[in-house]
């Protein structure tokens, strides 16, 4: 009878077992279990609109790095325009603006800004008399103007002392005599701005300056993530996170200007509290030198993506090498993602499959058994493409973002049309990819939000519900964007707290986890016994 009893129960754990965790498993988590992860988004690698104070104390707030402008004359009322978007004369005679006359600022300091064109020369002037052309390459003194503000009009000197006007012959001069007033005169100008969209690393910087950003920084960095975070995540079944980083914390903690040094500690933190809680870390590349995407989570500077030359894929392999002979034996690491969301319009194939080849080999030099993550192309890119490249043959991890966002496909859709999405197009696709035979799939970064304008609380639920049903069949696992957010419904911590996101079952895996194993581990002994 006992020997009866103890065979039942062996099978019936192994069949919880099974259950419970389906085909697929990660090694170095506990119980045989799959990703089930946080992004810590915004804290290492800063985005403004996840905690929008942190810019504001800046000085000329609006005018940062990147910052979209438009000069309008007062007294001819034509727009200053940079001939063929760039390397000819500028002209004042445009009736209309569009990209010709829009211009990208390269902050200096608070009052002192460099003006790139849509084609990337930059205005420049040389002195008294001169007339403004757009030719220069890289931009240095005669590049450099001041602005002086007056509501939405601008008086623009030159580093000589000399102001810029529109002249009756349409041309932009240095040489308006004596200081201008602020009525209607030649060198006056109103200022449109057009976008000022970029918010990361490199604005808040270079909008304080090295002292006040560094004061900025480490009082955001000691309190945005805590070890109290880790414990919730671990209440929560939480086993993972992944930790965006840019590249500069090789170079800690004097990294190049104007970034500020401290993100290094900060990470050794993260790796030191996710010990205590038993929770793994994936260190993501988040911002790669250049610029991956010309987003400010990647601290473009001013929205251009200059990563695929041949000097910052350099740099950036040996960011990956600084991480991974860093962190590759410590016992919470489980992989290193080689880099975040390059943007399929600026990022050749070719040239990010070389570098995911290279990265991989690099943390194999390290490491036998960390996962290797390469993310898929943002933008109109098939996740095929990176299956079908002999990139790695183990441990290899292929990186998907689900959001029902940033799309016009998805904005008239209702609360009914969005879940349907999820399990018709999100499941077929995951179906597809974890029967190719490759790269196990990670949804790294999704969130229970969408366009929807009148979601309920049931509304909410449903929708997050429906993508963990989905996402969990994901063979690598998942992690939610993000730990916390200014938007409550992409803060992950106020979604578990005000029960918007339910997690269920997948809360609950790493409890089930220890109670199938210390089952096992009792039958066995059972067995033994009176066998």
């Amino acid at each position: 009878m006992d020997l009866a009893f103890s065979k039942w129960a062996y099978a019936f754990l192994l069949f919880c077992c099974f259950s419970f965790h389906g085909a697929y498993s990660v090694e170095g988590l506990h119980g045989g279990s799959k990703v089930r992860g946080v992004n810590l988004g915004g804290w290492l690698v800063i985005e403004g609109w996840i905690k929008p104070s942190l810019f504001d104390g800046i000085p000329n707030g609006d005018m940062l790095d990147g910052t979209e402008v438009q000069f309008k004359s007062v007294t001819l009322q034509k727009y200053v325009c940079a001939e063929n978007g760039g390397g000819m004369n500028v002209t004042v005679d445009r009736d209309e603006a569009s990209s010709w006359e829009t211009f990208r600022l390269w902050r200096v300091s608070a009052s002192q800004f460099q003006f790139r064109t849509s084609q990337g020369q930059f205005l420049t002037c040389g002195g008294l008399g001169c007339s403004v052309s757009a030719t220069a390459g890289t931009p240095s003194t005669s590049e450099t103007f001041y602005i002086e503000r007056n509501n939405d009009r601008v008086h623009i000197k030159t580093n000589t002392g000399a102001y810029l006007q529109a002249t009756i012959g349409d041309q932009l001069t240095a040489d308006f005599p004596g200081k201008p007033g602020w009525d209607n005169n030649g060198a006056t100008f109103q200022m449109i701005i057009v976008a000022n969209n970029l918010h990361g690393d490199y604005q808040l910087a270079n909008g304080y300056g090295h002292n006040e950003a560094k004061r900025i920084l480490k009082k955001h960095r000691n309190s945005f993530i805590t070890i109290g975070d880790f414990n919730f995540l671990y209440r929560h079944g939480i086993n993972t996170v992944r930790i965006p980083v840019g590249w500069w914390i090789a170079y800690d903690p004097d990294p190049p200007a104007p970034f500020i040094g401290g993100s290094l500690e900060a990470l050794d933190n993260a790796f030191s509290w996710a010990q205590s809680y038993d929770i793994r870390c994936i260190i993501d590349l988040h911002a790669a030198p250049g610029s991956q995407n010309g987003m400010e989570h990647s601290s473009s500077r001013d929205g251009s993506t200059n990563w695929p030359a041949p000097d910052h894929i350099s740099q950036t392999l040996r960011v990956i090498d600084f991480l991974a002979s860093r962190y590759a034996r410590h016992p919470a690491l489980l992989g290193i993602e080689l880099l975040n969301e390059p943007s399929t319009a600026t990022v050749p194939l070719d040239t990010l499959v070389s570098y995911y080849k290279q990265g991989y080999q690099i943390v194999r030099k390290y490491s036998a058994s960390a996962y290797v993550i390469i993310c898929q192309r943002i933008g109109n890119a098939d996740p095929l493409e990176l299956y079908q490249a002999n990139i790695g043959f183990y441990n290899l991890v292929v990186d998907l973002h689900y959001y029902n966002l940033f799309d016009t496909f998805f904005v008239n859709m209702s609360s009914a049309d969005n879940i349907q999405f999820i399990y018709q197009s999100r499941e077929a696709q995951l179906q597809a990819l974890n029967n190719a035979n490759g790269p196990l799939v990670f949804i790294g970064e999704w969130v229970n939000e969408w366009n929807v304008t009148s979601g309920s609380q049931t509304d909410y639920q449903d929708f997050g519900r429906a993508q963990l049903e989905v996402y969990n069949a994901a063979s690598f696992g998942w992690a939610y964007w993000t730990l916390k957010n200014d938007r409550r419904h992409w803060d992950f911590e106020w979604n578990i707290r005000n029960n918007y996101l339910q997690l269920g079952d997948s809360a609950n895996n790493q409890n089930c986890n220890n109670l199938i194993l210390l089952g096992l581990a009792f039958t066995f002994s059972y067995l033994h016994q009176v066998l």
